[in-house]
């Protein structure tokens, strides 16, 4: 039986993966992943971006931002691959941050029927939440939508 390659080319780590040659370059460009070259320029992966790579995608699928996740990431000695303790600690630290978000939209949703916000669609309610256009002085947007109380 033949030893695994040490180094993967990125069609075998996108293959492995399930992730895009673009996403995986993309990847690196945000310093998420790294790779070394060839002579001849190819990239060249260590086994370990796999489960790296997995991370990564675990994160997005619970709505964490690229920037979000290689500050995480970036937490690990040497860039390492994270373990099973690193993965227990950054669930952690992303728990509060998704409880966060949790709470943001619940409080949209219970705000949903009273009030798009004031960008507005609730043309016949407006002059009860936004009389002489109040929101319009505080900038552009749906002024109400991202306040935690009601508009009053």
């Amino acid at each position: 039986m033949s030893a695994l390659p040490s180094k993967l080319t990125i069609g075998e780590v996108a293959s492995r993966s399930g992730v895009r040659t673009s996403a995986l370059r993309y990847y690196e460009e945000r310093r998420l992943i790294t790779s070394e070259r060839t002579t001849g320029g190819q990239r060249r992966y260590s086994r370990e971006t796999l489960r790296r790579v997995a991370v990564i995608r675990a994160a997005q699928v619970l709505g964490l931002t690229l920037d979000e996740i290689r500050d995480a990431l970036s937490e690990l000695p040497r860039g390492r691959t994270p373990n099973e303790h690193d993965w227990e600690r950054l669930s952690q630290t992303w728990r509060g941050t998704l409880d966060g978000r949790i709470a943001e939209l619940e409080a949209l949703r219970d705000r949903l029927s009273g009030c798009i916000g004031c960008g507005c669609l609730s043309l016949e309610r407006c002059t009860l939440f936004n009389p002489g256009d109040r929101a319009g002085s505080s900038g552009t947007g749906a002024q109400y939508l991202f306040r935690r109380s009601s508009p009053a």
